[in-house]
C-alpha cells in the first residue's frame, strides 16, 4: 500500500512536472538553478550536514540552530536547500559559510541523484517540508532525518489526512521529530509518526538572536532618517490583498493623526515595485528604504523594500501590525516585534502561530483586529495610553525569554544522529 501510494504520487507529479518546472523557474537564483532542480550538484570533500528550509521564514527560524551546528562542527560542511529565491538570499546573507542549492523537484531520479552526490551525514527538515521521494531517497541511502521545529497547522493537517498512506510511508522513514508543541506532535502521530520517536521541544523561534549592535544600528538609522518624535507604526510581511486595506487604514488615521508614519514591508521582494505603485496611486507620499530616500516631514509611508532588516524595521516603530493575518495566510512570526519590545497587533488568521498567539494573548502582549479599518482607532488608543504600551512591551519580552530553550534541545537531537554519536539502532 505504501509503495502504491508513492507510485501514484510520483505518476501524478510527473504529469504535472511541466507546470511545476515553469512555476519553479520563477524562483531562479543563478544559471545553475534548472540543473539544481534536477538534482545536479557538486560533491563536497568535507562531511555534510544538510538542512532544508522552504523559504525565508524557515531560514530565519532555523538560523540559530544552523549557526550553532557550524560553530560546534567546523570540520563539516553545512548545506542548505530552499524552495525559493528569497530563502536563498537569506541563506547567503545570514549563513555565508554555508553552501546553498535549490531543492530538486520531488521525482525519484532527481532526489536520488541529489542525495547520492551530497552524501549528507544527517538531514534536517524544517517545520512542514515533507517531500515523499526526497525522504525515500534519504532512506535508501541510509541518511538519518529529523524534522526540526515540526509543526502542522490545522489546514495542513486536514490536507495531509486525505493522503495519509503516503504521509505515513514518508514519516516512518524519519528518525526523529522535534515538535514545537504537543498539538503538533499529536497531529504528526495521527498521520503515522511513531510516538516513541517524538519529542516536544518547543519552538526555536523563541531563541531569537538579536544582533549585538542592534541599538547602535537603530540609533544611526533614526538619526539618518530624521523623523523626530513622529508616531510610527509598521505593517510587516504583507501579502497581496492586504496592502490596500492597510493603506486605507493609514489614510483614515492621518485625518486624526496627520504626523503618523507607516512603515510598510511586503513579504515578497517581487512585490516591492507593485506596492510602491499602489502607495503612489493612493496619493500617499513615499520614501523607499532600498533607495536610501530620506523621510521628511511630508513623508507618509516608508517602504521597507529590503531583505534581512525586519528586526531593525520593527524596532523603529512604536507599534507593530504583523500581516499575513488579514487574509487567510495563517499569520507570520509574532515573536520578532515582541523580542524588540514593540507592542504586537495582528489580524484574525493565526493558524500557523496559534500557540504563540495564545501565549502573547494570555500575557497581555497582543491586540487583535478583525479587519484593517479597526486599526486607526486602536493605534490612536495605544499612542494615547503609554502605560498600556509599556505593559505590552514588557509582557512580550517576558514571553520570549520564558520560552527559550528549544534551541539546545533540538541541537542535541540533531547531533545524536551524527555518525560519531548515533546508536547502532539509529545507524540502521
Amino acid at each position: 500500500m505504501a509503495y502504491f501510494s508513492r507510485w501514484i504520487y510520483t505518476f501524478l507529479l510527473s504529469l504535472a512536472s511541466p507546470w511545476a518546472n515553469k512555476r519553479m523557474a520563477r524562483e531562479k537564483v543563478d544559471a545553475f538553478s534548472k540543473d539544481q532542480r534536477a538534482g545536479h550538484i557538486s560533491p563536497f570533500e568535507k562531511p555534510v550536514i544538510w538542512a532544508h528550509c522552504a523559504s525565508m521564514g524557515e531560514v530565519l527560524a532555523a538560523e540559530p540552530l544552523l549557526k550553532a551546528l557550524q560553530e560546534r562542527h567546523p570540520n563539516k560542511q553545512l548545506v542548505v536547500t530552499t524552495m525559493t529565491a528569497t530563502g536563498a538570499a537569506q541563506v547567503k546573507q545570514r549563513l555565508p559559510e554555508a553552501k546553498h542549492f535549490l531543492v530538486p523537484l520531488d521525482l525519484p531520479r532527481n532526489t536520488q541523484r541529489f542525495i547520492k552526490t551530497l552524501k549528507p551525514e544527517v538531514g534536517i527538515i524544517f517545520e512542514t517540508e515533507l517531500w515523499p521521494n526526497l525522504i525515500h531517497s534519504c532512506h535508501l541511502a541510509g541518511v538519518p532525518l529529523i524534522i526540526a521545529n515540526g509543526r502542522l497547522s490545522t489546514k495542513a493537517f486536514i490536507a495531509y489526512k486525505k493522503i495519509r498512506p503516503l504521509m505515513a510511508d514518508a514519516l516512518n522513514k524519519v528518525a526523529l521529530l522535534a515538535a514545537k508543541s504537543a498539538d503538533d506532535a499529536e497531529r504528526f502521530i495521527i498521520l503515522g509518526f511513531s510516538a516513541a520517536r517524538v519529542e516536544v521541544t518547543g519552538s526555536i523561534k523563541f531563541d531569537l538572536q538579536l544582533p549585538t549592535d542592534v541599538a547602535e544600528q537603530l540609533a544611526a538609522l533614526k538619526e539618518n532618517l530624521s523623523w523626530g518624535e513622529r508616531p510610527v507604526w509598521i505593517a510587516a510581511s504583507t501579502h497581496e490583498g492586504e496592502d490596500l486595506p492597510l493603506l486605507l487604514a493609514h489614510q483614515k488615521l492621518l485625518t486624526k493623526q496627520p504626523d503618523a508614519l507607516l512603515i510598510l514591508v511586503p513579504r515578497h521582494p517581487q512585490r516591492f515595485d507593485a506596492v510602491a505603485e499602489l502607495i503612489a496611486a493612493q496619493g500617499l507620499s513615499l520614501a523607499r528604504r532600498s533607495a536610501q530616500q530620506p523621510v521628511i516631514a511630508s513623508t507618509q509611508v516608508y517602504l521597507g523594500d529590503t531583505l534581512g532588516e525586519m528586526l531593525l524595521l520593527y524596532a523603529l516603530a512604536d507599534l507593530a501590525f504583523v500581516a499575513g493575518s488579514l487574509e487567510p495566510i495563517g499569520g507570520h512570526n509574532l515573536l520578532e516585534p515582541a523580542a524588540v519590545g514593540v507592542p504586537v497587533i495582528t489580524g484574525p488568521h493565526l493558524e500557523n502561530f496559534s500557540e504563540v498567539a495564545e501565549l502573547l494573548r494570555d500575557a497581555g502582549a497582543l491586540k487583535e483586529v478583525q479587519q484593517a479599518d479597526e486599526l486607526p482607532a486602536l493605534l490612536q488608543h495605544l499612542w494615547q495610553n503609554n502605560s498600556t504600551c509599556q505593559a505590552m512591551s514588557k509582557a512580550g519580552k517576558y514571553v520570549v525569554e520564558a520560552n527559550k530553550g528549544a534551541l539546545r534541545k533540538q541541537l542535541l537531537l540533531v547531533e545524536s544522529l551524527l555518525p560519531e554519536n548515533a546508536s547502532p539502532k539509529q545507524q540502521r
